[in-house]
């Protein structure tokens, strides 16, 4: 392994530069979940011309790929890249600024899909070396419920062959260019969308006894919910319920018939996230009523935690000190972010790891889905070369 890993090394030292131009393209040039495809074109052009089997048009828009080394039927691992950008209008004064109008690779998936074709750049030279089968994830959608993985999952991507493992990896600006974290068990959370309408009587606000106040309602409601999680969710169990949408549509002196408020859960035990949605209802429909209102509760279902299998977390981040050394690779602590990584973490044992993209001396240093996002463009090379041998490592396990 120390000759794969010398030649690992060597390649995305090699590739480095033209990883970097594959990001800037697809940074200039974002699409939105589900329109991604400019971006699938690009990335079969480059697999068909590193003449690498792959199949389009997975989820509409998802793309798998499959690096065959010797003996391919031996065992089977998947790599995973999103390729989607976000409703942001780009800030940054860059060569490679997004020309797209408010669209904006504002979370990294211009790296995860450059990085992907880089590894499939190494691997394809390499695949004389190592046993086994490489599948490639290009999914689309990460960012919009019900995202692509599920889609891709539903659409065979996982089977013929089926992998053992499935590994990704996400940019994070909390980290240093060169450095990686992992963590085992769970990791992000899984996240879920809160839709209340609260319906009352509306009228003149100089005349609040004659009203039902959907307003004073669904104020009560938004203040007693967050008992959820300060007096109900067990001190253990990490729970966010946050609020960012209250709609009045009344004026200064109008009280409207109506108040829609919408927010999200976010927790990591499927029991409790069941009980919290029921505790959910129940009080915002109990107050409502005992207010003289009504309150409709619609809870829509998000993607699930995230689980990094620990074996194979401690494979990874082992790993990831052989090539890179301990003094670059970090544990991670839980995030109250969510990721559809989850859906492939569900079927298989898998791990979901952190590529450091930040600069403090040059100041890249913003985050995610931010308008300045960006990464110090070293950090590709860890990324490549990293990801590949995790491929081969895992493939040898």
């Amino acid at each position: 392994m120390d000759q794969i890993k010398k030649k690992i090394r060597v390649l995305s030292q090699q590739y480095l530069g033209q990883v970097i131009s594959w990001r800037r393209h697809l940074h200039a040039h974002p699409e939105l979940s589900m329109q991604e495809h400019q971006t699938a074109a690009f990335v079969s052009a480059h697999l068909t011309e590193m003449k690498i089997k792959h199949q389009t048009g997975i989820a509409e828009t998802g793309i798998v790929a499959i690096i065959e080394g010797r003996n391919p039927q031996k065992k089977t691992i998947a790599l995973r890249a999103d390729m989607d950008a976000l409703p942001i209008e780009e800030a940054n004064q860059v060569p490679y600024k997004s020309q797209n109008p408010g669209v904006m690779h504002a979370c990294g998936h211009d790296v995860h899909t450059s990085s992907l074709l880089g590894v499939a750049q190494i691997l394809a030279e390499l695949k004389g070396e190592f046993e086994g089968t490489v599948k490639l994830f290009f999914q689309p959608s990460e960012e919009r419920y019900p995202g692509g993985a599920i889609q891709m999952i539903r659409a065979g991507a996982m089977e013929n062959p089926r992998p053992a493992n499935v590994f990704g990896q996400h940019v994070y600006p909390e980290l240093e260019a060169g450095m990686v974290g992992v963590r085992a068990g769970e990791y992000m959370a899984s996240t879920d969308e809160i839709h209340l309408t609260i319906t009352g009587k509306g009228g003149h606000g100089a005349l609040p006894s004659r009203l039902i106040d959907p307003v004073l309602i669904a104020s009560h409601i938004v203040v007693a919910l967050q008992q959820i999680v300060s007096r109900q969710a067990s001190p253990d169990m990490p729970t966010v319920l946050s609020f960012g949408r209250f709609i009045a549509n009344g004026q200064t002196n109008i009280i409207p018939d109506q108040v829609k408020i919408a927010g999200t859960l976010r927790t990591f035990d499927e029991g409790w996230r069941q009980e919290a949605h029921r505790r959910i209802g129940t009080l915002a429909e109990g107050i409502a009523q005992s207010m003289g209102g009504q309150c409709k509760v619609f809870i829509d279902h998000g993607y699930p935690f995230v689980y990094n299998d620990p074996a194979v977390a401690a494979n990874v981040k082992k790993w990831a000190v052989e090539l890179l050394g301990a003094d670059k690779v970090v544990d991670l602590p839980l995030r109250m972010t969510a990721e559809d990584f989850s859906y492939f973490a569900n079927e298989v044992p898998s791990c979901f790891y952190r590529l450091g993209v930040a600069n403090q001396a040059r100041g890249i240093t913003s985050g995610l889905h931010t308008n300045t996002f960006d990464v110090d463009e070293k950090s590709l090379e860890t990324s490549i070369a990293l990801m590949a041998w995790i491929a081969v490592n895992a493939l040898a396990g």
